[in-house]
């Protein structure tokens, strides 16, 4: 019998107002799987991860979103996120005047979680998974570097002890070594039994961590496969990536 997805979704159809944005979606996530999103800019990555986090906008008039099995159709972010998602958004939306500690402070455990899961994600537990995080906790986020943000963009949303992850665009604006250390951690944390959703322009990097691809295009999925076969598709690359 085949495992449940993490995440499910079906046919989804969401605007921005009167603009028409996804088309009709479907894609899943599995079980400590990582399932990389691609596309160009404008395409409705970051709109189809709004509407799995219930953000407004978008909003969804049809189609539906499963989070193992339960639908998350009309619940509020915050709801959605105490059922285990974990959101780290584009640009890291850090607050500048709050320390690496405060950052990890405001974001409490969530209450529901399923049973006999893992170890949960404590203060502690993050910042050995970062030590330049735990050499700067009295820090303030604005005296971190970009690569340090990024790193504390993930670890607020793993104090919420997430089993699945929403990433948007996580390596934007980093330098390579930075980078790297982004897919490290991601393969450190599917070793750890999270599930991730990562949307990427960088298509080096989201190859060399995804178990699965999916290339969107004006809304609608265009293609869907492994990173090996994507790799050695040329033409898909190049009319839809432009690579």
């Amino acid at each position: 019998m085949p495992l449940l997805a993490m995440l499910d979704i079906r046919d989804i159809h969401s605007y921005h107002g009167n603009a028409y944005v996804l088309h009709g979606v479907s894609l899943s996530v599995p079980p400590r799987g990582i399932v990389a999103l691609l596309g160009r800019n404008g395409m409705g990555k970051t709109t189809l991860i709004r509407s799995v986090m219930g953000l407004r906008p978008p909003s969804v008039r049809q189609g539906d979103i499963l989070y193992r099995g339960q639908s998350l159709r009309g619940l509020l972010p915050h709801e959605i996120a105490r059922k285990g998602i974990g959101l780290v958004p584009q640009g890291r939306r850090l607050f500048g005047s709050l320390t690496v500690l405060e950052h990890l402070d405001i974001c409490p455990a969530r209450r529901e979680r399923a049973e006999g899961t893992r170890e949960p994600w404590t203060a502690d537990r993050i910042l050995g998974l970062f030590p330049r995080l735990g050499e700067r906790r009295r820090h303030r986020g604005s005296q971190l570097s970009g690569g340090e943000r990024q790193m504390l963009a993930i670890a607020r949303a793993l104090r919420s002890d997430p089993d699945l992850l929403l990433m948007d665009e996580p390596t934007e604006g980093l330098a390579p070594v930075m980078v790297q250390h982004v897919e490290d951690t991601l393969v450190k944390l599917r070793e750890a039994g999270l599930s991730v959703l990562l949307v990427e322009q960088n298509l080096r990097s989201a190859l060399a961590v995804a178990d699965s691809v999916h290339i969107l295009e004006t809304g609608r999925v265009v293609y869907t496969g492994s990173p090996g076969a994507l790799s050695a598709d040329g033409q898909t690359m190049n009319r839809y990536l432009g690579v």
